[in-house]
């Protein structure tokens, strides 16, 4: 049976969620897997040139044509659906590739480079569901993909994600967590768009509340202090200069951090957990409003993550 036999036969894809997020990419995998369908794996494993999206990226596939994910910036996903639908036809994996140099001369990336993309056919969802379950546990996890054995398994996280030998790893982290101390519009602002941008948002009113906060606070962690008042934050801040968050940032001017780094020398703290702290906190400023100062905020995170964890 032909390709374009195959075509017709099966169904066309749909997009069933609009979504980047890989725990919900591979939530929507296992699930799928659940209900007794079939289901591609399709990972972004090489990029030459330009990409929208990051080696390791996922769509997921059913059998039914629904699929979820992102391996480009929009323009290859329903073709990489229509490969995976094939795929599954055929019973077999396959490598792809899109954009300069490949076969689908129908198919330009904006960026001009090319992506080769795996398409993998799920037949065992344990190593997923253990990714799953190691996020919800807040630790990292890692996927191993043989192009060879066209198999799966689950692996301690690598570094970076990319190929081995003839292997292909992929890393998964936990979401950013976000706490935040204080009582204040900037507090509320800040916690609205951690919210938004689909960060697990944890706020305490009280900065005294300092030994439930401790137990929160990982390595996926940043920690913001918004108060008006050196007094709030003192003791909670004491706690976590020692914590493993990735991001300590505190509200204040230039003169309210001097006074800030006085009181911690004199109880004392040394250089470098002083270093930790990021004040005035936010990626530019000065700010004269909640919503800009949230904004600041939020970016200053976001590249203090990437910075760290790509």
């Amino acid at each position: 049976m032909d390709e374009d036999t195959i075509d017709v036969l099966t169904p066309a894809p749909v997009r069933a969620l609009t979504t980047d997020d890989t725990i919900e990419i591979l939530g929507f995998a296992s699930a799928c897997l659940k209900e007794g369908s079939d289901v591609v794996l399709a990972t972004l494993v090489e990029i030459r040139g330009g990409a929208a999206r990051a080696l390791g990226s996922h769509m997921v596939v059913a059998a039914d044509g629904r699929f979820c994910g992102y391996v480009s910036g929009g323009c290859v996903e329903a073709a990489v659906a229509r490969e995976a639908l094939l795929a599954l036809v055929k019973g077999c994996d396959r490598i792809v590739t899109f954009g300069d140099g490949s076969p689908f001369f129908d198919i330009v990336l904006p960026c001009g480079g090319s992506i080769t993309i795996a398409i993998h056919l799920l037949k065992d969802g344990r190593p997923i569901e253990e990714v799953l379950r190691r996020i919800d546990e807040r630790r990292p996890a890692g996927l191993r993909y043989c192009r060879e054995w066209q198999s799966l398994q689950f692996v301690e996280p690598p570094e970076r994600a990319g190929w081995q030998g003839g292997d292909f790893l992929t890393n998964y982290r936990p979401r950013t967590r976000v706490v935040i101390s204080g009582q204040t519009v900037e507090a509320s602002a800040v916690a609205r768009l951690a919210a938004a941008s689909q960060f697990d948002v944890l706020v305490y009113e009280n900065g005294e509340s300092g030994r439930d906060t401790v137990r929160q606070v990982d390595a996926y962690t940043a920690i913001l202090f918004l108060h008006h008042d050196l007094d709030r934050e003192e003791s909670l801040l004491r706690r976590v200069l020692g914590s493993p968050a990735f991001y300590v940032g505190a509200l204040g001017s230039t003169r309210t951090h001097r006074k800030r780094v006085e009181r911690l020398k004199e109880l004392g703290y040394g250089n470098d957990d002083i270093a930790r702290i990021k004040a005035p906190i936010g990626i530019f400023g000065p700010t004269r409003d909640a919503y800009s100062l949230a904004l600041s905020v939020m970016a200053d995170v976001v590249a203090c993550r990437l910075a760290i964890y790509g």
